[in-house]
């Protein structure tokens, strides 16, 4: 239980208490301040630390769940996917899909009937419905083993999935929001229609007290632990972890497009094009019975990767041909399917709201596609446990950087590089998709690189540094090269250190926190 605030201590009281910087909670916590209300979100690692960024970083309806009849999810999802798309469009962009037919596993005729829901399921027409491919005649079928001489084609999103959490933890602080990284929530009680909570800064080891009318528990894998352990309450809901790891490789091929290959096992992979160099493939569903934490892909998931591209691929990989691999734990809602695969990626809200007391809304499943409803969601069962709601805004309201022309980004593009042509091009188009019209603020007055201060691997200056500290909560190297970035691709040992030691030496104040009313 957490201990009584200290006799005479001013303890800041919230409308709304978030735990877990992953996408539902940094969602919720953008909704909720935009309508209004006060809120803290306490995040015990740095944003999107775990699961929210070790995702396959697809915007999409997911074509597979159409097997298990999840119409409403995939009509919710393919719905997003355009809105988002349009919120993003610095972080998400187009992506067309190959997906060859298999002799032996699922039919034409079948591939050809999803396809069409899928279509048909998605109420906007932005980007282009599926079409069949002669993969012997068309360059998409360039890269593939000549037996696989028939398929289709069709369109989802890509995006970069860790930014997206960051993006709306920063909205969220534009509208009034706390964002506490690396706090940990200790315990917390009810006291009558308010939480009590006790939370614990990881830098300092300071704890300090917070009260907080409505608690929303969106700690991902954490989230039966931190029901029962942390606020004492009875998990109503079952969890259920699975291991989803993913390798990444040099090109194997050349073009924008990506490939999703039907496995013996009825799984399906992506072949991704990625950071321009390299191919994301993913991804494995493996049952994860240990406690929640961090994970590491395990060398059977590595050859089971390695096999399905080899059965469909002209060029062959193996594990020495890795150049790097992520592993996550997704925390999806229990709904006894025999298959990991299987298990159901919608979301379940789970309150628990006793008369006259505080409520707690626990968050289980859910997909980075559908966050921002969500987070609707959420907001619309807690609205009798907090002071009176604002209206839905999320779904107009552009994420920061998004808030270019038209969303075109090619025209986005080229005028940054107008602006900054003492930029190398592949600097200038990756500062201006990871933070659309906010690279302007990292250039500031800068009329050269050297102006930028010190540079670092992979075109990375210390003024990106300095505004991802200032501005993005990153502390650490590992924060930069892997969240904010990919650039731990294209960085050296050497150069990683480095980094950190110029976060060390050069340390500058983070976010600054707003009050409670």
């Amino acid at each position: 239980m957490a201990p009584d605030a200290t006799a005479g201590e001013r303890v800041p009281t919230y409308d709304l208490l978030v735990i877990g910087g992953g996408i539902n909670g940094a969602g919720i916590a953008r909704d909720a301040a935009g309508r209004g209300l006060t809120v803290l979100l306490c995040e015990r690692g740095d944003l999107a630390e775990f699961t929210s960024s070790s995702s396959t970083k697809l915007i999409h309806g997911g074509l597979r769940y159409l097997e298990t009849y999840a119409f409403r999810l995939v009509r919710e999802a393919l719905a997003e996917r355009e809105r988002l798309l349009r919120l993003a469009p610095h972080i998400i962009w187009p992506l067309r899909f190959v997906l060859p037919h298999e002799a032996g596993l699922r039919p034409a005729w079948m591939l050809r009937l999803g396809l069409f829901l899928y279509d048909h399921l998605a109420r906007l027409r932005t980007l282009p419905r599926s079409a069949m491919v002669d993969l012997t005649r068309s360059g998409l079928g360039a890269p593939l083993q000549a037996r696989l001489t028939r398929g289709f084609a069709y369109s989802d999103c890509w995006v970069e999935d860790s930014r997206l959490v960051v993006l709306n933890a920063m909205d969220a602080q534009a509208r009034g929001a706390e964002i506490r990284t690396r706090t940990e929530l200790r315990a917390a009680r009810r006291v009558g229609n308010v939480w009590d909570a006790e939370l614990r800064d990881g830098a300092t080891g300071r704890r300090a007290h917070v009260r907080a009318r409505a608690l929303v528990n969106a700690a991902g894998p954490w989230v039966g632990q931190t029901l029962e352990t942390n606020l004492g309450l009875d998990a109503r809901a079952a969890v259920r972890l699975v291991k989803g790891s993913h390798i990444v490789v040099k090109a194997l091929y050349a073009g924008d497009q990506a490939y999703i290959l039907q496995q013996p096992d009825r799984r399906i992979i992506f072949a991704i094009p990625y950071e321009r160099d390299f191919t994301l493939i993913g991804t494995t569903d493996v049952p994860h019975d240990g406690p929640p934490g961090p994970v590491a892909i395990a060398q059977d998931e590595v050859r089971y990767l390695c096999a399905a591209i080899n059965r469909s691929f002209r060029t062959t990989i193996g594990p020495a041909d890795v150049v790097w691999s992520y592993a996550g734990i997704r925390p999806l809602h229990d709904d006894a399917a025999a298959d990991a695969s299987a298990v159901s990626r919608d979301y379940l809200l789970d309150l628990d709201a006793p008369a006259g007391q505080a409520p707690a809304l626990s968050v289980y499943g859910g997909k980075i596609t559908t966050y921002r409803r969500l987070a609707e969601h959420a907001l619309e069962r807690l609205a009798r446990g907090t002071r009176s709601l604002g209206p839905a805004w999320t779904g107009d309201a552009p994420l920061p950087g998004g808030d270019f022309a038209y969303g075109d980004f090619e025209a986005f593009l080229a005028e940054f590089a107008r602006v900054a042509p003492f930029l190398p091009p592949e600097t200038a188009r990756r500062l201006a998709r990871a933070y659309g019209t906010k690279a302007r603020t990292i250039l500031g007055d800068a009329r050269s690189l050297a102006d930028l201060g010190q540079a670092f691997d992979g075109g990375l200056t210390a003024a990106e540094v300095d505004y991802l500290v200032r501005a993005e909560w990153a502390r650490t190297a590992e924060d930069i090269l892997w969240r904010r970035s990919k650039l731990g691709l294209r960085t050296s040992p050497e150069g990683s250190a480095r980094l950190a030691d110029y976060l060390a030496r050069h340390a500058v104040a983070g976010p600054v926190p707003t009050q409670p009313a």
